[in-house]
């Protein structure tokens, strides 16, 4: 961000305006040092704020903490995500596998593998194959993937919480809608941003459709949007500046100096404090009146609007906090600077930026408190904590599973160790007990000796694995339903 200042003369060049006040009249050569350039076709010098792009990332482990839960179960949530938009619940894996992009997974990871890490949240099953011209004359079937009864159950909790709660999350598209420069938001860039809200995967279908007196779908050159129908000047007030000082004080007095409260840890220049302490004094401006046309583009007060906006929509999210991605999605409709992170960056007392996962994420900081828990808990987040139970589980069971394997293979290695030293002992010499089982009837040796149907369906030397049941056999008698895997 720039501030076009004019200049007096060439020879006295000092700096005689300064529409913001920030700064002491100060040279040029001094002002350069601190970014000032020097426009010659105008003559005017061009102030740039504190050093963004540089400036240090001080990270919080409490915040960190959020977005890595987040990751954590991000496979969890779009895969439960797409079961849910199924009319039957279930997908078959082959079609499944078309999906690796939305599922975030690489190459190289396998997708049975990753839903047998939840056995708590999904399950295996088998279906028939419709009959075709390649399979008519014996039937196979296919392997699908559901939700089990348990998680089936927390996302009806979460659908019927969603329904009662509708006007509250309607409330909020609607101040989104009057937060935009022309109060209309293209439903392929809400979809973005909806999971953050605390919208269902199927807002666009039933919650726009659903409150015809607040906003509604129309079609536009960049595909259907929501229009606002309404304003509404209660929903019109932007966030209060609560600004709590923890710190005790033993007379009560007004401080000497200004203070500023930023996260432990953080030290910022003098020259950037500075900045943020008269930035703050600077009167409020309400995103939802102000029109971002009427301002310049390169004013303080823009700057303002930008973080008040930024501040309404972190404020409307579940743990109030997104990716800095999807409000660039935004940066037109609500008239945000280009560089937006550079500018979330520049006021770390309002926001904090997270470089935890593929993509950062930025925090209201009033939002949260010195321990990083949530100060206004949303009666969403208690479901998704019980989706995370659910996930601690599966990660026990697989840690068990794991012991066992070990403790096998400890038991096997024990068995063939001693076999071998009671071979070295001679405790297995000729005690007349070989050949028990031997028998004299060649019927009856040749009964044990004929060919598996399966070995011949599977060939000679080819292993069978442990979940490939012998399809002819376990179709055989059954009306076409689906059995557990």
């Amino acid at each position: 961000m720039e501030f076009s200042l004019p200049v007096s003369s060439h020879k006295d060049w000092l700096i005689l305006g300064f529409k913001s006040n920030f700064l002491p009249p100060i040279s040029p050569f001094k002002f350069a040092r601190h970014h000032l350039l020097f426009r010659h076709p105008n003559k005017q010098f061009a102030y740039s704020c504190p050093c963004h792009s540089r400036l240090k990332i001080v990270k919080n482990p409490s915040l960190d903490r959020h977005v890595e839960k987040q990751n954590r179960i991000r496979f969890v949530l779009k895969l439960k995500t797409l079961l849910l938009s199924k009319p039957k619940r279930f997908i078959p894996l082959h079609i499944l596998s078309k999906c690796r992009s939305y599922l975030s997974l690489s190459d190289s990871r396998s997708i049975l593998s990753m839903i047998l890490r939840y056995p708590t949240i999904f399950e295996l099953f088998t279906i028939p194959t419709p009959p075709t011209p390649f399979n008519a004359t014996k039937p196979l079937s296919q392997l699908c993937v559901r939700l089990t009864p348990a998680a089936s159950a927390l996302a009806a909790q979460e659908s019927n919480l969603k329904s009662a709660i509708s006007n509250v999350l309607a409330a909020k598209l609607q101040k989104l809608l009057m937060l935009s420069s022309h109060h209309r938001l293209v439903l392929s860039k809400l979809v973005h941003l909806a999971p953050d809200l605390g919208l269902l995967p199927n807002f666009r279908s039933r919650l726009c459709n659903e409150h015809p007196d607040k906003f509604k779908t129309v079609d536009t050159s960049y595909g259907r949007a929501l229009e606002l129908v309404s304003w509404n000047p209660e929903l019109a007030r932007p966030l209060s500046f609560t600004e709590v000082d923890s710190r005790e004080l033993i007379v009560d007095r007004p401080l000497k100096f200004k203070h500023l409260k930023l996260q432990k840890g953080l030290h910022l220049k003098r020259r950037h404090q500075d900045f943020l302490i008269r930035f703050r004094e600077l009167p409020d401006v309400c995103p939802y009146t102000t029109v971002a046309s009427e301002l310049s583009k390169e004013s303080i007060e823009a700057e303002k609007r930008a973080c008040s906006v930024v501040r309404e929509i972190l404020g409307m999210t579940v743990e109030k906090r997104t990716l800095i991605d999807h409000l660039t999605h935004f940066r037109k409709d609500f008239a945000l600077p280009n560089k937006l992170r550079c500018m979330i960056l520049r006021h770390p007392e309002l926001f904090y930026v997270s470089v935890k996962g593929q993509r950062d994420s930025v925090f209201l900081v009033e939002g949260y408190d010195d321990n990083g828990t949530l100060l206004e808990k949303d009666p969403s987040l208690v479901i998704k904590d019980r989706l995370m139970d659910l996930v601690m589980k599966a990660k026990r069971i697989r840690r068990e599973r794991r012991k066992s394997e070990m403790n096998n293979d400890d038991v096997r290695d024990f068995i063939v160790e001693s076999g071998e030293a009671y071979r070295d002992n001679g405790e297995f010499s000729d005690d007349g007990f070989e050949h028990l089982l031997d028998s004299e009837d060649p019927d009856w040796d040749s009964y044990f000796d004929g060919d598996d149907e399966s070995d011949e369906l599977l060939g000679e030397g080819v292993m069978r694995d442990f979940w490939i049941a012998d399809v002819s056999s376990s179709l055989e008698g059954t009306d076409a339903h689906s059995e557990t895997w």
